[in-house]
C-alpha cells in the first residue's frame, strides 16, 4: 500500500493543479446589482439607471439576464421563468419632474426572441416601484418624512409618486412602513386573488391615466368599431387607451357560446383561435394608430357576462405577448373598469351601462376591483389594490 502513496499525493497534485489553472483563465463573469420581487401577479428584476449602461446597449446584457433568448422557451439560464408575467423588468432612477419622486421605465423581455420592448407599461410591476424607491433610498430623507402619515390605528403610511417613461404618465402608491429607519414592510391581511397569502396593502393611483399612448381614452372617438379580418370576417371591437391601449371584443362574436369553460390552457391548446385572435389585435393596432407588429401594445381582451355572480360585473381573458394570460394584466383591467362607464363600449353593454365608481372584474384567477373617478366626461383618475414583495437582493449575472 505505500507504494500508492506518491502516485496518489501526485494525482491530488495535479487536480489541484487543474482547479487553479481552470479558475485563474476562464473569463470572469459579468454582473449588475439588483433585485427580484414580486408586484401583484408579476414579478422580475428591480434594476438601478446607475447600474446600467446606456440606453443604447441594454440589448447586450438584459435579455441574457432574463434567459432570453431562449429556443425552448423556459428561460432556464436566466431569472425568467417561461411566461410573460414573470419576463419582466423594472428601471429606477433620478426623478426628471419636480412633482414626482423617482422616474421608472418598464421592460417587457421577449422570452424567445430576447427582445425588448417598452412601448407600454405595466401596472403589476408598478405596485412595487413605490416600495423599492423608498427602500433603496431613492428618495431623500425630506422627500420621505414629507409622505409619511399615520393612520386611525397608529400605522404608518408613505406616498410615493413616479412617471413612468413608457407612457409619460403619473401614478402614486401609498404603502406600509415601519422600523427605525422606515422601510416598507410586506406583511399584512390584505388577500390578493392570484397570489397565496397574505400581504399588505398597496394602494395604486394612476393620475389622469387616458391617452397613454394615442392621447385619447377612444383613439377613434367611437366606442365600437368594426374590425375586417383578411377572411371577410367582421369584428365588433372597443378600442381603449386608459393606462393601456386595449383591444375589446365579446366572446359572442367569436361564436364562442360556451364561455364559461374558456380558461387560458384551453386558449392556449388552439392554435387557431389564439391566430385569429391576434390577427384581431393587429387590426384594432392600425386603427388606433399603433404598431400592429408591436406585441405588447394593445392587447387583446375577451370578454363575457358575470353569469350571475352577485359580486362580479363583468369577465375578461386577456392575451399577453402572445400567451393567454392566467390572471389579467393591471393596466388592462384598469383600461377595462374605465371602458365600463365610457357609454356605448361593448364593455358598458355588459354592465347594462350602470354607472358605478368600482367595477368588479372577473379573471382566471378571481377577481380585481377598479375604481374609476371620472368628472364631466374627462377621466381623472383610476385606483386599484395590489400587494408587493421584494425576495431578493443580490448581483445578476449575464
Amino acid at each position: 500500500m505505500a507504494s500508492w502513496k506518491p502516485l496518489s499525493r501526485h494525482i491530488i497534485r495535479s487536480v489541484r493543479l487543474s482547479q487553479t489553472r481552470l479558475m485563474t483563465t476562464s473569463t470572469p463573469a459579468s454582473s449588475f446589482p439588483a433585485w427580484f420581487a414580486r408586484g401583484g401577479t408579476s414579478n422580475g428584476l428591480v434594476i438601478h439607471r446607475r447600474d446600467l449602461p446606456p440606453e443604447s446597449q441594454w440589448h447586450k446584457i438584459l435579455p441574457s439576464a432574463m434567459g432570453s433568448p431562449d429556443p425552448y422557451g423556459r428561460q432556464l439560464n436566466g431569472m425568467g421563468s417561461g411566461i410573460s408575467s414573470t419576463s419582466k423588468i423594472v428601471i429606477l432612477g433620478p426623478p426628471s419632474r419636480e412633482d414626482v419622486d423617482v422616474d421608472f421605465t418598464f421592460v417587457q423581455v421577449g422570452i424567445r426572441d430576447g427582445s425588448l420592448d417598452m412601448a407600454g407599461n405595466c401596472g403589476n410591476m408598478s405596485s412595487l416601484v413605490g416600495p423599492a424607491a423608498w427602500d433603496s433610498g431613492l428618495l431623500s430623507a425630506q422627500a420621505q418624512a414629507r409622505t409619511v402619515e399615520h393612520d386611525e390605528n397608529g400605522l404608518q403610511w408613505a406616498t410615493v409618486r413616479f412617471l413612468n417613461t413608457n407612457t409619460n404618465k403619473v401614478m402614486s402608491s401609498k404603502f406600509r412602513v415601519e422600523g427605525e429607519p422606515l422601510k416598507y414592510t410586506h406583511q399584512g391581511e390584505y388577500v390578493m386573488d392570484g397570489v397565496p397569502g397574505t400581504g399588505s396593502k398597496v394602494i395604486m393611483s394612476f393620475i389622469d391615466p387616458a391617452g397613454a399612448k394615442t392621447g385619447k381614452a377612444l383613439p377613434t372617438g367611437n366606442p365600437v368599431d368594426v374590425l375586417q379580418l383578411q377572411d371577410g370576417t367582421k369584428i365588433k371591437a372597443s378600442l381603449v387607451d386608459v393606462g393601456n391601449p386595449g383591444v375589446f371584443i365579446s366572446t359572442e362574436s367569436l361564436g364562442l357560446a360556451d364561455h364559461l369553460s374558456l380558461t387560458p390552457a384551453i386558449v392556449e391548446s388552439n392554435p387557431e383561435l389564439k391566430e385569429k385572435l391576434g390577427e384581431i389585435r393587429r387590426a384594432g393596432a392600425s386603427l388606433m394608430g399603433l404598431d400592429p407588429n408591436t406585441e405588447s401594445v394593445p392587447k387583446i381582451v375577451l370578454l363575457f357576462p358575470s353569469s350571475g355572480s352577485p359580486d362580479v360585473d363583468i369577465r375578461c381573458l386577456a392575451l399577453s405577448m402572445g400567451q393567454a394570460h392566467k390572471a389579467v394584466p393591471l393596466t388592462l383591467a384598469l383600461c377595462l373598469g374605465a371602458a365600463s362607464q365610457l357609454k356605448g363600449t361593448l364593455a358598458s353593454d355588459l354592465i347594462r351601462g350602470q354607472s358605478k365608481e368600482t367595477v368588479c372584474i372577473g379573471h382566471p384567477s378571481g377577481k380585481v376591483d377598479i375604481g374609476t373617478v371620472i368628472r364631466d366626461g374627462k377621466i381623472e383618475s383610476a385606483q386599484l389594490l395590489r400587494t408587493a414583495r421584494i425576495l431578493m437582493k443580490g448581483d445578476v449575472y449575464y
